[in-house]
């Protein structure tokens, strides 16, 4: 049973969109080999399809445990990314490693500053880290905060100066009421003066004696309840240190509790008798976020927020507003959102168990622990499916969909996304009805005895390759291979856009150049859907290959007479959106 809550705010934000075309669906690898695998730390058995493993790196002496594994003191966290550099947070601090050559990352700095989960964005000479645990400290000392109240304690966004990134500086700490468990760097091109930082703090609300102003209270009780908010941190590029909270905006007020589904049997029996549920503030519905993505292209953000994915309106920074709210009682723990290229639809993942437990053994359902696809309509939320890894995992694995990214293929939604120790996979779901993976890569358990903690925390497409932050074994890299899945044309294209940094939880929109192999992309995906006359196909492929070889006025006048040709043919095509999509590439090519 779903439900969709219409929202409090008003105002809508029109979204053209045109059916996707039918995606072939081909058989993967049977039997799977990801079933199966021998367990290990760094010996484990591992399996790949459609993706070749580049390089591992093993974390940092500061950040490995070698006589216990999966220590939650030295779990990996995510990722951001600036040049040929990576930033990887870790719950005792960050590293960065140099990726000119990702065959060999090089460690730059080990940056040991215990706040758990210290989550990490990137902007220019700053670095901006979440800390959360009430042991963080502001100098970054590893002594923790014994005193119940005390100016020590780091809760909150630490600002970093990476300007020389092996010696970085702590610029200032912006303390908030709940810390930060997340954090979603935004920025807007209307104010180049400064960027923004939208924070999501779970923990409980700290004593007003020890920050200012915190209330735990109910907000009908107290209008400045900390509860039911979300900050939003201004930070002046050229002053940082002036950075500080401009707004505390309530997007989840009014919302009512989410029904959520009950526990599988297996969780019944993991949980001690008589242990308690944590419910919310009396009766109420979701008091924060868990994580939130921007799409400034669009003007939207989606929030995941615990019994909901909530889209909101981020026209004006300083001040999101919500549109819409989605509860489904197959989402238990809404995590993250990815946005469609063209911001039409919405995948929202579920951490069914925080990621600490088992979601993917063969008795788990489907729906479960899984993506929920939305497709806009107008300002509302449409649900369509939901995709889950298909590959059964054991019950010493903790597996549950986590965070990824889009892939720039033009044409389609093709995204990477971890699932702790269930690997990574990449998987289409450009029809929203039918997501179907497409390459994968897993490694066996961390212990084939016990449940350790380990796994991909996240996995993310940055210029050409795919990152991930293990939790336990460090940071791995990979490479798409072609397939009948995904061209060597449509990789191609897809590593012809270039970042100059990227922060996954701000997503930017992909603009590919006029190029050749961007045409063959869509002529790929035609060819291989299969929804237009094969001959048809086959005299536009050979028209671009006549015009790729001419040269001056004679390429000019071949590309302009394919164009008018594919404007001509769009109208009536199975494949009108493709069609059109490529007119323009040929159009911007004549020019």
């Amino acid at each position: 049973m779903r439900t969709l809550l219409r929202p409090l705010l008003a105002g809508a934000l029109l979204v053209a969109g045109n059916a996707a075309a039918p995606q072939m669906v081909l058989a993967q690898p049977t039997p799977d080999p990801r079933v199966g695998l021998k367990a290990g730390w760094f010996d484990a058995g591992e399996a790949a399809w459609n993706i070749k493993l580049v390089s591992t790196t093993k974390p940092s002496e500061s950040f490995l445990n070698m006589s216990t594994p999966g220590d939650a003191r030295l779990k990996n966290s995510d990722l951001a990314f600036s040049g040929n550099l990576v930033f990887q947070g870790n719950y005792s601090g960050w590293q960065v490693w140099d990726i000119g050559n990702p065959r060999k990352p090089k460690l730059r700095t080990a940056f040991v500053c215990p706040g758990s989960q210290s989550d990490v964005t990137v902007y220019g000479n700053l670095l901006f880290v979440s800390a959360e645990a009430v042991a963080g400290r502001v100098d970054c000392g590893l002594g923790g905060v014994e005193a119940e109240v005390s100016k020590d304690r780091a809760r909150g966004i630490r600002i970093i100066d990476i300007s020389d990134v092996e010696h970085p500086k702590t610029v200032t700490t912006v303390q908030t009421c709940r810390g930060s468990h997340t954090n979603t760097l935004v920025t807007d091109p209307k104010d180049p003066d400064n960027v923004y930082v939208y924070v999501s703090g779970s923990a409980g609300v700290r004593s007003s004696d020890e920050l200012a102003g915190c209330s735990a209270l109910s907000p009908d009780v107290d209008p400045n309840s900390a509860l039911f908010r979300i900050e939003v941190i201004k930070v002046p590029v050229k002053n940082p240190a002036a950075a500080a909270i401009v707004s505390s905006p309530r997007i989840f007020e009014g919302l009512a509790e989410a029904t959520r589904h009950g526990d599988a049997a297996a969780d019944r029996r993991e949980r001690p008798a008589g242990a308690p549920v944590r419910p919310s503030v009396a009766g109420r519905g979701p008091t924060q976020c868990h994580d939130i993505t921007t799409y400034p292209a669009v003007g939207l953000a989606g929030g995941a927020c615990s019994g909901y994915g909530i889209l909101l309106d981020i026209s004006d920074i300083q001040n999101p507003k919500r549109l819409y709210a989605a509860a489904d009682t197959n989402m238990s723990a809404w995590h993250s959102a990815t946005f469609s290229n063209d911001g039409s639809k919405v995948l929202f993942s579920d951490e069914w168990g925080g990621g600490s437990s088992p979601r993917c053994r063969a008795t788990d359902k489907k729906e479960w622990g899984a993506d929920a696809i939305f497709v806009r309509n107008g300002d509302k939320l449409d649900f369509k499916s939901y995709f889950k890894l298909p590959a059964a995992q054991t019950s010493n694995e903790n597996c549950v969909a986590h965070n990824g990214s889009l892939i720039p293929i033009p044409g389609r939604e093709v995204m990477v996304q971890s699932w702790y120790q269930g690997g990574i996979n990449v998987f289409d779901w450009t029809d929203p009805n039918h997501a179907y993976e497409i390459a994968f890569f897993d490694r066996g358990p961390m212990d084939s005895t016990a449940l350790v903690g380990g796994g991909h925390w996240s996995a993310y497409w940055y210029n050409g390759l795919i990152y991930g932050s293990e939790i336990s074994r460090g940071l791995d890299v990979w490479a798409l291979t072609p397939s009948e899945h995904i061209s060597k044309n449509e990789l191609e294209a897809a590593t012809l856009v270039k970042y100059a940094y990227f922060n996954p939880q701000e997503q930017p929109q992909a603009v590919w150049p006029a190029a050749f192999v961007v045409a063959r992309a869509y002529t790929d995906q035609m060819a291989r859907n299969s929804a237009v006359p094969r001959a048809w196909l086959d005299g536009v492929m050979a028209q671009l290959a006549t015009a790729e070889k001419a040269k001056g006025d004679k390429r000019v006048t071949a590309l302009n007479t394919l164009a008018t040709q594919l404007d001509t043919d769009a109208a009536a095509s199975p494949e009108a959106k493709r069609v059109t999509a490529l007119s323009a590439v040929v159009k911007a090519l004549a020019k």
